[in-house]
């Protein structure tokens, strides 16, 4: 190879065989090549083998070091690895710039890379590259710098700022594969997340499928002998005479159950029967201010407060009036049950919920979400799933058909039921309608076009 530097006098001072380091990924690789390092001349050198175990140590111990030092922590790194590598060319030459470690300044140049943008290994590359030319100025008190020497010092310098932009090029990309690899995950993740759900709502609407239709058999098999008890129970109730008071209390009985049974067998065929709805553009708030209304009559909401907060400008929604009363009229009753005899507040919200993406793109409308919200004991976190399934009630007197049939018409708007709740902090129910597409007037259509 060519000499670096000729002596003044006659006597020529040869370099040392070149050893040029590969850079390593793995710390086993790293210590293997710094094993390899010390075992090279020369060997003697205290300092040269313990500026190598301190290099090899600082390897091992360097995502940690990173880790612990929360701001400045990779500069530091970087700086810490450029001053034991321009060490250890001081212990491995009297002429440091001559010294055939000097391809252990790679260490401090690829450590930027791998933690710095672009720039950063570009400033600390150009860093490095000062620091080795340093020496450069004691050298020349005893050397004469040639050609050929000016082209090697060149070339080296060109090869840091090669490996260090090389090198950095296959982290960012590696960084930004891996950044690619994270979203993809998250939206399987996310994808996974609603076909389970789409698979249990799935299992649940088989489940209501067929309990419906074993329903709506059982409900109009018993309906017909309840018409007839019932008939002949207000028969023979106005047959009997004042006379006879125990058979006037038994058929008294007889008639009161029969007509309890008679209201729960409406109520498994309203379960049971497909939803025929008319659906209309029209306003949430008239319907729930009806059924509000209807409730607060009622014996069960006489220490009940009311507190109404309704957004001015609401938009249509598509609904069924009929059914919208039952929605709601279920809701309200709920709140005031689950409140008590020593009442409570209720709280009962309309807003608007935008949707994120542009309608055009997905066919999401904007949402219509009825919230009504009380301060009973709340609904516990394992019944919070199943509340809405048939013939699960938290209530000692209740069938558990109520939040069913809510949910089966809500479904049917195209709207969805959610509900939140803590432990003693009362429970929020939040209905979601979706809000009616305005069909354009062709008159103010027509007269826009022109």
């Amino acid at each position: 190879p060519p000499r670096f530097f000729v002596v003044h006098s006659d006597s020529l001072v040869p370099m040392a065989n070149k050893e040029r380091g590969n850079p390593r990924w793995l710390d086993l690789l790293w210590l293997l090549f710094l094993g390899v390092l010390a075992l090279l001349p020369p060997v003697r050198e205290w300092h040269k083998q313990v500026i190598l175990l301190l290099i090899g140590a600082f390897q091992l111990l360097e995502s940690r070091f990173v880790r612990n030092v929360p701001k400045g922590g990779e500069i530091l790194a970087v700086v810490i690895k450029l001053v034991l590598a321009t060490t250890l060319l001081v212990h491995t030459s009297s002429t440091p710039i001559l010294s055939s470690y000097y391809p252990v300044l790679y260490l401090p140049i690829m450590t930027a890379a791998m933690y710095l943008g672009p720039l950063g290994t570009l400033f600390w590359t150009l860093v490095t590259s000062a620091a080795y030319c340093s020496y450069l100025y004691p050298a020349l008190k005893q050397y004469r710098l040639t050609r050929e020497g000016v082209a090697e010092l060149s070339l080296r310098i060109v090869f840091f700022f090669l490996v260090g932009m090389i090198v950095n090029r296959f982290v960012m990309e590696s960084r930004r594969q891996t950044r690619r690899y994270q979203i993809s995950a998250e939206n399987l993740r996310q994808a996974n997340r609603s076909l389970e759900k789409a698979q249990r709502e799935a299992r649940r609407a088989e489940r209501l499928a067929a309990l419906g239709q074993l329903s709506a058999g059982l409900a109009h098999e018993i309906r017909n002998p309840l018409g007839v008890i019932k008939g002949s129970a207000e028969i023979l109730h106005q047959k009997l005479t004042d006379s006879e008071p125990l058979a006037r209390e038994l058929s008294g009985y007889i008639y009161t159950e029969v007509n309890r049974l008679s209201a729960l067998v409406s109520r498994f065929l309203d379960f049971a029967r497909p939803s025929q709805m008319q659906l209309h553009a029209q306003k949430l708030q008239p319907i729930v201010e009806k059924s509000l209304k209807y409730v607060l009559e009622q014996k069960v909401a006489v220490n009940v407060k009311v507190h109404r907060e309704y957004c001015p400008g609401l938009p249509d929604v598509l609904a069924d009036e009929e059914f919208c009363d039952i929605v709601f009229t279920n809701l309200f009753l709920n709140a005031c049950e689950a409140m008590g005899e020593a009442g409570g507040d209720l709280r009962v919200r309309i807003q608007l919920r935008h949707h994120a993406p542009e309608p055009a793109e997905n066919g999401e409308r904007n949402q219509v979400v009825v919230e009504v919200e009380d301060t009973g004991p709340g609904i516990p976190a394992e019944s919070r799933e199943q509340i809405f399934n048939p013939f699960v009630t938290t209530k000692q007197s209740g069938v558990g058909l109520g939040l069913a049939i809510v949910t089966k018409i809500v479904d049917a708007h195209g709207g969805a039921v959610r509900v939140t709740s803590e432990p003693g902090q009362g429970a929020c129910f939040q209905i979601s309608f979706p809000e009616a597409k305005v069909e354009p007037n062709p008159a103010e259509l027509e007269a826009k076009l022109h």
